[in-house]
């Protein structure tokens, strides 16, 4: 019944609709749906590989551990570099994308959270994109979360022109493979990238377990960290939201920590962060508590 009040009570069907935005993403849908009468292998795994660059490489490692967390560190080159892969996911410039789950963290399930699921499953999902006042033109509310990266003017230019890399993109596909790699390069992945990323805001704050006793609704999903590359292990990530690692077990899939474990051994990343297996040991036996940040450096 919980559930289903999630649903029949959403918070998106009181909320005025943001018609640019619902344009946009609407026309994305209609231009994957074309995509599968456009099909070949060629097509298909390019869009795989510009899956994971943008949702892996991108907004995992790049806009989530790195500009978010600050789950490690890396030269500039390599952030900028994550940083212009996350673009080309639709989710918006660093500064919204930072802005906006940083406040999450700070509300989860509570006022202020920009996209709990107690205003609704949709809403969690992508009501909360397209109705609404949604965040994306409130920037006297949201700089103040991100004050960091306010003052790298990479961040604050590539923040106002994040449009550019996708749409370059996209120029790019269309005259290497026509409507075939364009429509499966762009449009296709990158409605499935949106849906995966709204997953962890909605699915894995409503199914999954919890192996933390946290304060908010966050669970694990092992099939949203697949669809993910591992930002699924999201009850993981609350219990110790600037862990580098979410999957903390060996069977727990992360191929975002994998590929941070990789540029640590080429020298690219230092200072990560890791939870360590007493203080997760400690943590699963207490009861419900804030989430606090627990976590060790590994070398």
């Amino acid at each position: 019944m919980l559930q289903l009040t999630r649903f029949t009570r959403d918070r998106t069907f009181t909320q005025p609709v943001v018609w640019i935005t619902t344009f946009f993403i609407g026309a994305f849908h209609v231009g994957a749906f074309a995509a599968l009468f456009f099909f070949s292998w060629k097509a298909f795994f390019l869009a795989m590989i510009l899956w994971w660059v943008a949702g892996g490489l991108g907004i995992g490692m790049g806009y989530h551990r790195l500009l978010t967390h600050r789950g490690y560190k890396t030269p500039k080159w390599i952030e900028y570099c994550l940083t212009i892969c996350a673009t080309l996911a639709l989710e918006g410039g660093p500064i919204f994308w930072v802005a906006t789950h940083r406040k999450h963290h700070q509300n989860t399930d509570r006022e202020g959270d920009p996209h709990s699921p107690h205003d609704g499953g949709f809403w969690s999902h992508m009501g909360w994109i397209i109705t609404g006042q949604t965040l994306h033109n409130n920037a006297d509310e949201l700089l103040p979360y991100v004050p960091e990266l306010r003052k790298d003017k990479f961040h604050t230019w590539i923040s106002r022109w994040h449009w550019i890399p996708i749409t370059t993109l996209g120029a790019v596909l269309f005259a290497v493979g026509g409507w075939r790699f364009l429509l499966w390069g762009i449009f296709f992945r990158t409605v499935l990238g949106l849906h995966s990323t709204w997953l962890v805001n909605s699915a894995t704050h409503m199914w999954g377990r919890r192996r933390f006793p946290t304060r908010d609704s966050s669970r694990n999903s092992l099939w949203v960290a697949l669809l993910t590359f591992g930002e699924g292990w999201h009850n993981n990530h609350h219990a110790f939201p600037q862990s580098a690692r979410h999957g903390v077990k060996w069977y727990e899939v992360d191929f975002n920590w994998y590929g941070i474990v990789i540029l640590r051994l080429l020298g690219l990343a230092r200072d990560v962060k890791s939870t360590c297996a007493d203080v997760i040991k400690a943590a699963s036996e207490q009861p419900p508590v804030d989430a606090e940040i627990a976590h060790e450096a590994v070398p």
